[in-house]
C-alpha cells in the first residue's frame, strides 16, 4: 500500500494529538515515550499539546522520515543505508518495513548493563610495598597534611587501593578491621576534589558545584568516625566541606548546614540521606564518587528502599554514557562506585557487578578483576545445602577478615557467673581499655551495675541513646574515664578505639562474620590485642565451629588466681 505525500502529512498531524500508538501507512510505526524507543523517535509533551520530534531534537518532518526510518532496524537496513542503493523518493522510503532488531532494548536496561568498553587495569606491584604516600602519586598538599597528622607510611591495603581508584576504576576493598580501609578510599577522593586536590584538577573546579562524593555507612558511629577522619585531613579551616547526615540528629539543622556550607562530601546513614534527597534538599546528580562502607550490612532488607533511591540518584553509573540513557540522567556526572568491608560475601560480589562497571577486587597486596571471582549458584532448597554447616557465603566472607596480631581464647561459665568471670579476665590480662559485647540491650545496664559494684568503672552504649549521649560516652571511654564499655552489636562495626586491648564476648556472636567484626575492635593498625569469649558449657561446640570457619586458633582457657591458664583441647573434651 502506497500513500501520497498529503496522506502522510495528515497521519503525522493525527499522531500529534493522539495518545495511543498507531500505524503509518501500514509500514512505519511509532511508540509513545513510555515504550522502548525504536528508530530514534520519541514523543514530547508540552502542556496539553503533543508534538513529535526526532532523536536530534528537531520537529519530525517528511525529510527526516526518509533518513530516520532506516536507523536502528538491524544490519540489513544499516548496510542499505551505507553501501546499498538509496531510494529515489520519500515515498519509496516509506515502503521499508521497520524490523526491530533484537539488540534494541529499553532505555532503562542500558542503565543496568555496561557499555561494553572495558577499562585497562594497570597494576604496579612495586607500589604494594610503598614506604611513603608520595610514591602513590598523591598531591603534595595532601601529603603535607598527612605528615602533619603523623601519617607518613601507607598500610598494605592503602598501597593497593589508592593507585587503582586513581585510574577511575570501580572497586571493592576487602581487608581486616583496623587495616586503614577508610583512608584507602578517602585519600584518592581528596586528591581529586576539595582544596588539597591535584593542580590539574583546578581547571575544572569552577565548573563543578555541589556534592561530589557521597559516603554511606550503616551506623551513626561509623558515619561520625568517617567525618572525623575527613575533618582531620582537611584541617579546621575547611572542615565545613564535609557534612554529616545521620539519623537521630535534627534534620532541619542538617538541611540548613547543607544550604549554608555547600559541602563537597556528604557522609551519612541510608535513611537520612534518602529522606533529605527525597525532600529535594540534597542534590547529588553531579556526584563523582559513591562509597558504600560496610556494604555487606547495607545489603540487608532494612535498607533496601533507601539504598535503591541512593543508587538511582547519585551520579550516573560508570560505563553508561550519555548516549545510552534518556532525559536528565544523561546530564549527570559519571560516578565511581567504591564498596568497602572487612567481609565480602558473594552477595556483595553480585551487587558490585550490578552497580559498577568492570569492578576490581582489592585486598592487601592483591588486585584482581572481580570477573575472576566465581560466584556459586545459590541452593534451590534447604535440602540442596549441607545442613550441618553454615552457608558457604558466610564462611568465605569471614576468612581473612581478622587482624593478624590477635590472640583468641574462650572459657566456660554459668550465665549468672559471666560478669564475675569478666572481672577476673580483666584483672588477669591487666587490660585497661575493654569492650564487652552482648546480643541484647536490656542486660547492658545490669552488667554495668555489677562491674561498678566490683570496683571497675564501666558504661553502656546502645542505639536507644541519643546522638549527644552516645558521643559523650565514646569520648569519655576514649579519654580513659571508663575502663569497660558494655555494648551490643551496634559497636561491632565502625567503632575506632585504637587503645582497646581486650574484646570480650559475654554472649556468643550469631556467626563467624559477627565474631570477626567484634574482634576487629582491638588489634587495630598492627597493635596487639586479645579476644576472649565467655560461653556456657553447652555452647563450646559453637566456638569450635567458628574456629574452624575462621581458620584461627581459639584456645580454651580459665582465669584462676589472677592468671590466664591455657588448656589443651583434649583436656577440655
Amino acid at each position: 500500500m502506497r500513500l501520497s505525500i498529503g496522506q502522510v502529512h495528515r497521519n503525522v498531524l493525527a499522531l500529534a494529538s493522539s495518545r495511543s500508538c498507531f500505524v503509518l501507512g501500514d509500514r512505519l510505526s511509532f511508540r509513545m515515550l513510555s515504550q522502548p524507543r525504536v528508530a530514534g523517535f520519541h514523543q514530547t509533551a508540552w502542556r496539553g499539546s503533543q508534538i513529535l520530534e526526532d532523536s536530534r531534537g528537531g520537529p519530525l518532518t517528511l525529510a527526516s522520515l526518509e533518513v530516520q526510518s532506516r536507523v536502528g532496524y538491524g544490519k540489513k537496513e544499516k548496510m542499505a543505508r551505507t553501501g546499498g542503493p538509496k531510494p529515489s523518493s520519500r515515498a519509496s522510503s516509506l515502503n521499508v518495513k521497520p524490523k526491530v532488531s533484537s539488540n534494541v532494548k529499553p532505555a532503562k536496561s542500558s542503565l543496568m548493563k555496561s557499555a561494553g568498553i572495558k577499562k585497562t587495569l594497570k597494576v604496579d606491584e612495586a607500589l604494594f610495598s610503598a614506604k611513603s604516600f608520595e610514591e602513590l602519586g598523591l598531591p603534595p598538599l595532601l601529603v603535607d597534611q598527612l605528615n602533619k597528622e603523623g601519617l607518613t607510611a601507607p598500610t598494605e591495603v592503602q598501597s593497593a587501593a589508592i593507585p587503582i581508584i586513581a585510574q577511575k576504576h570501580d572497586v571493592v576493598i576487602q581487608s581486616y578491621t583496623g587495616s586503614g580501609k577508610t583512608l584507602a578510599y578517602l585519600l584518592p577522593i581528596l586528591s581529586e576534589i576539595g582544596p588539597l586536590k591535584r593542580t590539574m584538577e583546578q581547571d575544572n573546579s569552577e565548573k563543578r558545584s555541589g556534592v561530589e562524593a557521597v559516603i554511606v555507612a550503616p551506623s551513626r558511629e561509623l558515619g561520625m568516625q568517617i567525618v572525623r577522619e575527613v575533618e582531620k585531613i582537611l584541617g579546621p579551616s575547611d572542615k565545613r566541606l564535609v557534612q554529616q547526615l545521620v539519623g537521630g540528629a535534627n534534620r532541619s539543622r542538617q538541611e540548613e548546614a547543607l544550604k549554608k556550607n555547600k559541602p563537597i562530601i556528604v557522609v551519612g546513614t541510608p535513611g537520612r540521606i534518602s529522606e533529605i534527597s527525597a525532600a529535594g534538599k540534597l542534590h547529588t546528580h553531579g556526584c563523582r564518587f559513591l562509597v558504600l562502607d560496610e556494604v555487606d550490612q547495607l545489603l540487608s532488607f532494612n535498607y533496601r528502599e533507601d539504598m535503591h533511591r541512593i543508587l538511582e540518584h547519585v551520579g550516573r553509573r560508570s560505563g553508561a554514557t550519555s548516549r545510552d540513557v534518556l532525559g536528565p540522567l544523561a546530564r549527570r556526572s559519571e560516578r565511581r562506585t567504591i564498596l568497602v568491608s572487612a567481609t565480602i560475601p558473594f552477595s556483595v560480589i553480585r551487587a558490585a557487578r550490578s552497580w559498577g562497571h568492570d569492578p576490581v577486587l582489592i585486598r592487601a597486596k592483591s588486585v584482581v578483576p572481580l570477573d575472576s571471582i566465581t560466584v556459586p549458584r545459590p541452593a534451590l532448597s534447604q535440602s540442596d545445602a549441607n545442613p550441618t554447616s553454615p552457608s558457604q557465603s558466610v564462611n568465605q566472607a569471614a576468612v581473612g577478615s581478622l587482624p593478624p596480631s590477635l590472640e583468641h581464647y574462650y572459657c566456660t561459665a554459668k550465665a549468672q557467673h559471666k560478669v564475675d568471670t569478666l572481672r577476673r579476665c580483666i584483672h588477669a590480662l591487666e587490660a585497661q581499655t575493654v569492650i564487652a559485647f552482648m546480643n541484647n540491650t536490656k542486660p547492658l545496664k545490669d552488667v554495668v551495675f555489677k562491674l561498678e559494684a566490683r570496683g571497675i568503672k564501666a558504661t553502656e552504649l546502645h542505639g536507644d541513646l541519643g546522638k549527644l549521649a552516645r558521643s559523650t560516652v565514646l569520648k569519655k571511654f576514649k579519654d580513659g574515664e571508663f575502663r569497660v564499655l558494655v555494648t551490643n552489636e551496634l559497636s561491632a562495626r565502625g567503632l575506632d578505639v585504637p587503645e582497646c586491648d581486650l574484646v570480650v564476648n559475654l554472649d556468643l556472636p550469631t556467626d563467624s562474620t559477627h565474631y570477626a567484626h567484634r574482634a576487629g575492635r582491638t588489634g587495630r593498625l598492627g597493635r596487639k590485642g586479645i579476644v576472649v569469649t565467655i560461653c556456657e558449657e553447652n555452647e563450646g561446640f559453637v566456638v569450635r565451629k567458628m574456629r574452624k570457619q575462621l581458620a584461627v586458633a581459639i584456645k580454651p582457657c580459665e582465669f584462676t588466681e589472677g592468671e590466664l591458664v591455657v588448656h589443651k583441647e583434649e583436656d577440655v573434651e
